[in-house]
Protein backbone atom coordinates (compact mmCIF):
# COMPACT_ATOMS: atom_id res chain seq x y z
CA UNK A 1 0.00 0.00 0.00
CA UNK A 2 1.32 3.43 -0.95
CA UNK A 3 -0.22 6.87 -0.35
CA UNK A 4 -1.22 8.68 -3.53
CA UNK A 5 -1.30 12.23 -2.05
CA UNK A 6 -3.49 13.59 -4.84
CA UNK A 7 -4.97 16.31 -2.63
CA UNK A 8 -1.56 17.36 -1.31
CA UNK A 9 -0.10 17.68 -4.80
CA UNK A 10 -3.10 19.56 -6.18
CA UNK A 11 -3.34 21.77 -3.10
CA UNK A 12 0.35 22.59 -3.29
CA UNK A 13 0.14 23.51 -6.97
CA UNK A 14 -3.00 25.62 -6.58
CA UNK A 15 -1.66 27.24 -3.41
CA UNK A 16 1.63 28.05 -5.12
CA UNK A 17 -0.10 29.75 -8.02
CA UNK A 18 -2.47 31.64 -5.72
CA UNK A 19 0.41 32.63 -3.44
CA UNK A 20 2.49 33.83 -6.38
CA UNK A 21 -0.47 35.87 -7.63
CA UNK A 22 -0.93 37.35 -4.19
CA UNK A 23 2.79 38.02 -3.95
CA UNK A 24 2.76 39.62 -7.39
CA UNK A 25 -0.12 41.84 -6.31
CA UNK A 26 1.92 43.02 -3.35
CA UNK A 27 5.14 43.51 -5.32
CA UNK A 28 4.57 47.24 -5.29
CA UNK A 29 5.17 47.39 -1.56
CA UNK A 30 8.14 45.02 -1.88
CA UNK A 31 9.55 47.15 -4.66
CA UNK A 32 9.18 50.29 -2.55
CA UNK A 33 11.00 48.68 0.38
CA UNK A 34 13.73 47.38 -1.93
CA UNK A 35 14.12 50.80 -3.54
CA UNK A 36 14.47 52.50 -0.17
CA UNK A 37 17.21 50.06 0.87
CA UNK A 38 18.91 50.40 -2.51
CA UNK A 39 18.84 54.21 -2.38
CA UNK A 40 22.02 54.11 -0.32
CA UNK A 41 23.90 52.86 -3.42
CA UNK A 42 22.44 55.44 -5.80
CA UNK A 43 20.34 54.94 -8.96
CA UNK A 44 21.71 51.47 -9.70
CA UNK A 45 21.00 50.43 -6.12
CA UNK A 46 17.44 51.69 -6.42
CA UNK A 47 16.90 49.67 -9.60
CA UNK A 48 18.42 46.51 -8.14
CA UNK A 49 16.62 46.99 -4.83
CA UNK A 50 13.29 47.48 -6.59
CA UNK A 51 13.74 44.32 -8.64
CA UNK A 52 14.93 42.30 -5.63
CA UNK A 53 12.03 43.50 -3.49
CA UNK A 54 9.49 42.59 -6.17
CA UNK A 55 11.01 39.13 -6.73
CA UNK A 56 11.17 38.42 -3.03
CA UNK A 57 7.51 39.38 -2.63
CA UNK A 58 6.51 36.90 -5.35
CA UNK A 59 8.73 34.12 -4.01
CA UNK A 60 7.55 34.50 -0.44
CA UNK A 61 3.93 34.53 -1.58
CA UNK A 62 4.40 31.40 -3.69
CA UNK A 63 6.18 29.57 -0.87
CA UNK A 64 3.54 30.45 1.70
CA UNK A 65 0.76 29.46 -0.71
CA UNK A 66 2.39 26.13 -1.51
CA UNK A 67 2.80 25.23 2.16
CA UNK A 68 -0.77 26.22 3.02
CA UNK A 69 -2.17 24.42 -0.03
CA UNK A 70 -0.23 21.26 0.77
CA UNK A 71 -1.51 21.22 4.33
CA UNK A 72 -5.08 21.69 3.15
CA UNK A 73 -4.52 18.95 0.57
CA UNK A 74 -3.36 16.60 3.34
CA UNK A 75 -6.68 17.14 5.12
CA UNK A 76 -8.61 16.51 1.89
CA UNK A 77 -6.57 13.34 1.28
CA UNK A 78 -7.20 12.04 4.77
CA UNK A 79 -10.90 12.90 5.05
CA UNK A 80 -12.39 12.70 1.55
CA UNK A 81 -10.24 10.95 -1.07
CA UNK A 82 -9.38 7.34 -1.72
CA UNK A 83 -5.76 8.01 -0.98
CA UNK A 84 -4.13 4.57 -0.82
CA UNK A 85 -3.23 2.24 -3.64
CA UNK A 86 -2.40 -1.44 -3.43
CA UNK A 87 0.92 -2.24 -5.10
CA UNK A 88 -0.16 -5.80 -5.91
CA UNK A 89 -3.54 -5.25 -7.60
CA UNK A 90 -3.66 -1.48 -8.18
CA UNK A 91 -6.92 -1.04 -6.23
CA UNK A 92 -7.49 2.42 -4.75
CA UNK A 93 -9.12 2.76 -1.33
CA UNK A 94 -9.41 4.91 1.79
CA UNK A 95 -7.26 3.92 4.71
CA UNK A 96 -9.21 3.62 7.95
CA UNK A 97 -6.19 4.76 9.94
CA UNK A 98 -2.98 6.54 9.10
CA UNK A 99 0.19 5.60 10.75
Amino acid sequence: MVPRSVGRQAGGAIGGVAGAASGAASTLSGAKVGASFGAVAGPVGIAVGTLAGALLGGLIGATAGTVAGSQLGDVVDEKYLSNCQCLDCGAVFRSSSRG
